[in-house]
């Protein structure tokens, strides 16, 4: 077959999935682009001749609001504090079940995987009530303890720490499969060599184990701080973006925009300056891990 032939041959099998990504993804992000530039609303939806075109307006008038700061604050907050967390539990928990000595690996696996793939709005309920102030099992083991109930969900001291608690128990499951798919590949001369060097576990972990799955350590941080700049559902279920708004999200606030006041535009504006935090962010991640790695 003639290289011509070959690559209209590979054209023809990807054309179908182009064609998918061109007119589910491209064309409704071009058209989110050009609804940020105007002032799209619930007379909008009725009559297009009220839409008009109002350029970075909505970009300038989300810059002066602040409950947009408060939500930026908030997923900063839920950011900074969550991405570390997933990604030092799901490493343990990879390594540990890596091991040897761990009996019943399979089940521990399926148990540490099963709220990844469980019904987010299911499992936000259920620990909702496990929070909760007079009957949460939570709040009844501490009363064991002679510790009075704390109202989990109904301080801002407390809702943000809880809802990260949830959103990590939520979501390492997945990360740990990566990083446990990614230790079986690292060879075991590795740290038979190592042993006998006299490296202890700790020893074994810094000079072998981490430089080999570093590419993966990257690979799950970048996936996890997009997932926790774009947590909605914890937030809506639990606490509604309370108690006094210091649990209220980009993504919440965009939902609010869009679906309860109607400022379609003015959360399509939203999204993209979400997008370009992530993209900023990712752009960093890659930078200080290139920096990392030509350092060592």
């Amino acid at each position: 077959m003639s290289a011509a032939r070959t690559e209209r041959a590979a054209w023809g099998f990807v054309s179908p999935a182009l064609a998918a990504v061109g007119l589910f993804l491209v064309i409704p992000v071009f058209g989110a682009l050009l609804l940020s530039l105007t002032d799209f609303d619930i007379y909008a939806l009725a009559d297009i001749r009220n839409m008009r075109f109002v350029g970075l307006d909505n970009y300038v008038n989300l810059l002066g609001n602040p409950l947009f700061w408060t939500a930026m604050r908030n997923t900063a907050w839920f950011a900074v504090l969550g991405v570390p967390a997933t990604i030092v539990a799901s490493l343990l928990a990879a390594v540990l079940l890596n091991s040897k000595m761990v009996k019943w690996r399979p089940i521990w696996r399926v148990a540490f995987f099963a709220p990844y793939v469980t019904t987010l709005v299911a499992t936000a309920v259920v620990w909702r009530y496990l929070l909760h102030t007079r009957y949460g099992v939570i709040n009844w083991v501490l009363d064991g303890f002679g510790i009075p109930p704390v109202d989990w969900l109904g301080q801002p001291e407390t809702a943000i720490p809880a809802i990260l608690i949830f959103a990590v128990w939520k979501l390492f499951g997945y990360s740990m499969l990566i990083f446990l798919a990614v230790l079986q590949t690292v060879p075991e001369e590795l740290y038979e060599a190592a042993r006998i060097d006299g490296a202890g576990p700790v020893k074994q972990f810094r000079h072998v184990t981490l430089p080999a799955i570093a590419p993966t350590v990257l690979l799950v941080s970048i996936i996890s701080v997009a997932t926790f700049f774009q947590l909605f559902a914890e937030p809506y279920v639990m606490t509604q973006g309370g108690p006094a708004q210091s649990t209220v999200t980009v993504l919440y606030f965009m939902y609010e925009e869009g679906f309860k006041w109607w400022n379609l535009g003015s959360a399509s504006a939203v999204a993209f300056i979400l997008f370009l935090c992530i993209f900023a962010i990712t752009l960093v991640q890659l930078w200080v891990s290139r920096r990392l790695g030509s350092e060592t």
